[in-house]
């Protein structure tokens, strides 16, 4: 099943580990280390540029982890994902 996290961007949702508020999480340093890092390794993508970021979600696949920039709020992502079971 596939969970829209953007206008016109869509995940698997077997892949995403986590869902994160943006503003809540960056709060701590291990976390704005966290996205710096997976960022220089470039395996960050933001999903549109039109509005500001609001959450980010964290991907594994094939062993390798990347983060997703969504303009969507947590609790849109949710309902997305709860309305596809």
């Amino acid at each position: 099943m596939f969970v829209q996290i953007g206008a016109d961007y869509f995940l698997k949702d077997k892949d995403i580990i986590g869902i994160f508020d943006l503003d809540n999480t960056t709060v701590q340093k291990s976390t704005r280390e966290y996205i710096n890092n997976i960022s220089k390794q470039g395996r960050e993508e933001t999903v549109s540029f039109k509005s500001l970021p609001k959450s980010f979600i964290v991907t594994e696949k094939n062993g390798e982890d990347k983060i997703y920039i969504s303009p969507y709020n947590t609790s849109t992502i949710f309902k997305h994902l709860n309305d596809k079971k």
